[in-house]
């Protein structure tokens, strides 16, 4: 009963990617790189989606390396929570 629980708890995608633009107020666009393999040919090739992530405090800048997770709709866009900064940019 604890593992059901416990699974049905945490069902949110996490993601990690690096912030494009800090230019909103309390939002940031984070750009994910996903690798995935070609249907057809079997090559290995990069698909980058843009995230509209919600940041509170506005601590999030150009080049960090963040972790974010998927929350209810925020705004029109934004579906995703800013979880951590894992690296800060040089």
């Amino acid at each position: 009963m604890a593992d059901e629980a416990q699974t049905r708890l945490n069902r949110r995608k996490v993601r990690e990617g690096i912030v494009v633009s800090d230019a909103m107020e309390a939002t940031v666009i984070v750009a994910v790189v996903e690798r995935v393999r070609h249907p057809r040919y079997g090559k290995t090739v990069q698909r980058t989606k843009r995230l509209y992530v919600h940041d509170a405090e506005n601590t999030a800048k150009v080049g960090d390396k963040v972790r974010v997770t998927e929350t209810r709709p925020l705004s029109k866009l934004k579906r995703w929570r800013l979880a951590e900064i894992m690296e800060r940019a040089r």
